[in-house]
């Protein structure tokens, strides 16, 4: 009884094992399709550069005028404040 049981055993196992193993047909040999590559460039994100650093002394004397002092490293930078100072704050600046 053992010895049939393990031969039956066995013919399924190796019936089951050469079931998913047929070899492709000799006429037609089909790759694998080739896959497909998609290239994307990455993008580079320009940062705003940081505004220019612009230096303000302002001063206030006895008879509440203003005075400023500016300094910096951009020429329009410094005139576009000192315009600006002059709006809100109404002072002549000595020269």
């Amino acid at each position: 009884m053992k010895k049939w049981l393990f031969s039956c055993v066995s013919v399924l196992f190796l019936f089951i094992s050469c079931q998913g193993k047929s070899p492709p047909p000799q006429g037609k040999q089909e790759g694998l399709p080739a896959p497909k590559v998609i290239v994307e460039k990455a993008k580079e994100t320009q940062e705003e550069p940081l505004p220019l650093e612009v230096k303000i002394k302002l001063r206030r004397n006895g008879k509440d005028n203003y005075s400023w002092e500016i300094s910096g490293s951009d020429v329009n930078q410094i005139l576009k404040v000192n315009e600006k100072l002059r709006k809100q704050l109404g002072g002549e600046q000595p020269r």
